[in-house]
């Protein structure tokens, strides 16, 4: 029986977290205004679409972002984690609790999303500069808000852009530092911080 748990968590946590990266790309292109008729930004806005319809006639955009999607990747995130906990503990856990994990979840999935195309753009760079590939184009559509404010602050080297060692810095320092440190705090079970 644990191993059919295990298998059963395994399967739920990959699909599951597979669908949340989709909803929240979804919120991450509209933040950084990616080019919505590139066909990976088509796909993300087909895939989260049947949920996201009723959530926006509630939910109203604020400050023109998508806030339904948001919210969506949050429930997400939570009925993933009540579901992991009823199968590893027999549980799902108090509800404040599990609002407050999926928060904790949400943000960390969403600095690891800059952080792994900030990765990708960089061996982009080297590999394929200036391709046109749609998923290159989207990639640094993603790297370059966050990436503007560090190349502002660096000098000139050249062809030289170590703009990404920086940011790949402050991301992974928040992810340590916020992320880690609020999971602990908040007393969150090792088995979702797998979800993470």
């Amino acid at each position: 029986m644990i191993g059919l748990n295990t298998a059963a968590i395994f399967i739920l946590q990959t699909l599951g977290s597979l669908y949340l990266l989709v909803i929240l790309l979804r919120f991450v292109l509209q933040l950084v205004r990616a080019d919505f008729y590139n066909p990976l930004s088509q796909f993300a806005v087909k895939a989260t679409q049947p949920l996201l319809r009723p959530l926006r006639r509630i939910i109203p955009s604020l400050f023109g972002l998508d806030m339904s999607s948001l919210v969506l990747a949050i429930i997400v995130q939570m009925v993933l984690m009540a579901l992991t906990l009823l199968l590893a503990e027999g549980t799902t856990g108090p509800f404040l609790s599990l609002l407050v994990w999926a928060i904790i979840g949400v943000t960390g999935l969403f600095l690891n999303i800059f952080f792994y195309a900030l990765i990708i753009s960089v061996i982009l760079s080297w590999v394929a500069p200036g391709s046109h590939n749609p998923g290159a184009e989207l990639v640094n559509q993603i790297c370059e808000p966050v990436l503007a404010p560090f190349r502002r602050l660096l000098p000139n080297l050249g062809g030289l852009d170590i703009s990404p060692i920086l940011a790949f810095m402050v991301i992974k320092l928040l992810d340590m530092l916020v992320i880690n440190n609020l999971a602990a705090m908040t007393g969150m079970p090792q088995v979702l911080r797998m979800l993470m």
